[in-house]
């Protein structure tokens, strides 16, 4: 894990890039990138848990658009709302030392709010996330983020009994989309971000401490 080339590689994709030590300072550094009053949303995450950042955005000082209790349509309205929004919040599932970022979705409302909608993009990423390539990330996910987020979100999943995807079962290196058929499957789009076209537009916080999954 080399997290100087990870910074110095996602400014070259043109994200903008903070490193902080500890999770205490994350929440001072995002209240100077946001705004009172702006629409603010976010992807689930044990990452902005952790570091205090659902307690700032719901602080009543910005118009934050929170999807938590909703049902059915509410939930959808929610969503659509969020795509709009003039900053999203969320973590990532893997950070590339190549400067890439590869998410695994399944509502898939992460991630098109990272491909394309919000104003801005605000990733707070721990340093147990940065791996060397792609091939890396697509077997972290497979085997470090989705079996503990099934656990997390109840579902009756094969990794979430195994604790790791089915398709490593019988092969070591699966490809990307390779998993379960279980209509509980969390892996249901795949996005790597490469170079942005809309310089600093994704903002990613690198925290130097295990953050999330």
């Amino acid at each position: 894990m080399d997290i100087q080339k990870t910074m110095a590689n996602l400014e070259k994709n043109n994200m903008k890039v903070f490193f902080v030590e500890t999770k205490e300072e994350v929440v001072p550094l995002i209240k100077t990138l946001i705004k009172e009053g702006e629409s603010i949303s976010n992807g689930g995450s044990e990452s902005l848990k952790q570091c205090g950042v659902f307690d700032l955005v719901k602080n009543g000082k910005y118009d934050f658009i929170d999807r938590s209790g909703l049902e059915g349509e509410a939930v959808r309205d929610a969503y659509i709302r969020a795509f709009g929004c003039d900053t999203y919040l969320c973590s990532s599932n893997a950070v590339t030392e190549n400067g890439e970022l590869y998410n695994v979705d399944g509502n898939s409302n992460r991630v098109a709010c990272i491909v394309y909608g919000p104003r801005q993009v605000i990733m707070v990423v721990g340093k147990n996330k940065i791996v060397k390539d792609i091939d890396e990330a697509v077997k972290r996910v497979k085997t470090c983020a989705a079996p503990p987020n099934t656990v997390r979100l109840s579902l009756s999943t094969p990794c979430s009994k195994t604790g790791k995807c089915v398709s490593l079962m019988t092969k070591e290196n699966s490809l990307m989309p390779e998993g379960c058929a279980s209509e509980h499957r969390i892996c249901c789009s795949y996005v790597v971000s490469a170079r942005q076209r809309h310089k600093d537009r994704i903002k990613v916080i690198i925290v130097n401490e295990d953050l999330g999954y």
